[in-house]
């Protein structure tokens, strides 16, 4: 899951939980190299709390509805558990896989 948000920052999922190693080899550096569509650049990253996952996960819901079914299959199958979309599946979605905050470095 990729969404962008309106303070040029790109939040992604990470889709194998918080000891994936793409995700510790970040937190070990406390910097990224990002390649977003036609963008490169140096970025610092951040965790987002709970209630602002929350809020990026159903906005991207809202805003791909067309995907919904694909979306929420792939969900439940890397969270092994059936993702429905509703208020306390979300709760429990960002709590098990985590979303991050990318955006350039100044």
């Amino acid at each position: 899951m990729e969404y962008r948000t309106q303070s040029r920052e790109a939040v992604v999922m990470s889709g194998s939980g918080r000891n994936s190693n793409w995700l510790r080899n970040i937190e070990a550096s406390h910097t990224a190299e990002i390649d977003f569509s036609s963008e490169h650049y140096q970025a610092v990253f951040r965790f987002l709390d709970d209630e602002e996952a929350i809020r990026v996960v159903a906005s991207y819901e809202e805003h791909n509805r067309f995907m919904l079914r694909i979306v929420r299959r792939v969900l439940s199958r890397l969270l092994g558990w059936n993702y429905t979309g509703s208020d306390a599946d979300r709760r429990k979605l960002v709590q098990q896989l985590p979303l991050i905050a990318f955006r350039p470095q100044t």
